[in-house]
């Protein structure tokens, strides 16, 4: 018998995460908005369900989780709002980049002081997202956004190489469209100091990877919830004697929304159980990503387009799925980026061609 359920362990993450997500987050995500931050009663509530530290080995006072208790968490707090999720993890992405190139130690070294500086981040950086050069230990350029009003640790993640910056940024603040409860920032980077430099192509493409499963997860949650109250929506508005629901062409729409979303949702927990089980996971992990991004594209304006007039209006939330959709699509090198790493994967080294019945010997 095949058992596709969650165990004990990760029910309790996914029911903690969506039991806080719907009393702590939804009630007050334009409240969150507005301030560009998360409350900070807010934020004591979410330290003490124990999920910010959900990938931080024991070690270091974390849970020593993986990238499927990630994925359940990120997506529960990404439908209710995923600029507060941001705010809320102090490391975020840049534990991977650290993590897999420098390993526990620079963790320690790095990281773990950001966890005891009230309201403090790591904010990763990757490098086809900005203009930057480095040498002689010195970074220059410009990062045009980035989803963060404090920065206390940059980590640039490159091809092969992860560069960690904590001086010489000059950051000025962006109104932003999307993540705004995260913050938003230009950054110009004027010589600042490389105070750790890591080369290792493999561990690069290995951060970059769960980057993008971070990501990638945060935004399904988005389109969750926004093909679920584009649905709830259709049931209830009344057009021509029944809910608009009950007209075939919505009808299909919503149906085809919701099979997006189920359709991404598999291939990110494919990648993030292959990354737990320590298998080869960044193509899976790029397709994933490219996938959850092409069905943002499909689900969000239909979303609008379901509401009608309402949908632009903020009495509703399905403006902000937009919002918030196109901006995480847009990190990390976005949907071309990943789409190229994962074809090229696949070009290399193509999946087994299945025999026709005839062919078989």
């Amino acid at each position: 018998m095949f058992d596709f359920g969650l165990d004990a362990e990760l029910e309790l993450i996914a029911r903690t995460s969506a039991e806080f997500a719907s009393a702590e987050l939804a009630p007050h995500l334009r409240e969150a908005e507005a301030a560009r931050a998360v409350a900070a009663a807010v934020a004591k509530r979410f330290g003490e369900t124990g999920l910010a530290g959900l990938e931080l080995a024991e070690a270091h006072g974390g849970a020593g989780q993986g990238a499927l208790a990630r994925a359940l968490v990120n997506e529960e707090l990404g439908a209710a709002d995923p600029g507060a999720a941001l705010a809320l993890d102090p490391l975020g992405p840049a534990l991977y980049a650290v993590r897999e190139a420098g390993g526990e130690e620079a963790v320690r070294a790095h990281l773990a002081p950001l966890l005891d500086a009230e309201g403090a981040r790591a904010v990763l950086v990757c490098e086809a997202d900005a203009a930057l050069s480095e040498a002689g230990g010195r970074v220059l350029g410009s990062v045009p956004w980035v989803p963060a009003d404090r920065i206390d640790l940059l980590v640039i993640l490159g091809v092969e190489r992860v560069l960690l910056v904590r001086d010489g940024i000059e950051r000025t603040p962006l109104r932003g469209a999307g993540l705004r409860a995260a913050g938003a920032s230009e950054l110009r980077l004027d010589g600042a100091r490389v105070v750790a430099h890591l080369e290792d192509a493999a561990a690069a493409a290995r951060a970059l990877a769960r980057a993008r499963l971070y990501l990638g997860t945060l935004l399904l949650g988005v389109l969750r919830e926004a093909a679920e109250f584009s649905r709830r929506y259709a049931l209830q508005r009344v057009a021509f004697g029944r809910p608009i629901a009950h007209h075939q062409a919505l009808a299909f729409l919503i149906a085809d929304m919701r099979a997006a979303v189920d359709g991404a949702r598999l291939l990110l927990h494919e990648a993030a159980w292959h990354a737990d089980q320590g298998l080869a996971f960044e193509t899976l992990a790029a397709a994933a990503f490219a996938e959850t991004i092409e069905a943002s594209t499909f689900v969000g304006p239909n979303g609008i387009q379901i509401l009608g007039g309402h949908g632009f209006m903020q009495d509703y939330p399905v403006e902000k799925h937009a919002r918030e959709a196109r901006a995480l699509g847009l990190l990390l090198g976005g949907v071309d980026l990943a789409r190229e790493q994962a074809g090229r994967a696949l070009v290399a080294k193509p999946p087994p061609v299945m025999l026709s019945t005839g062919e078989r010997g």
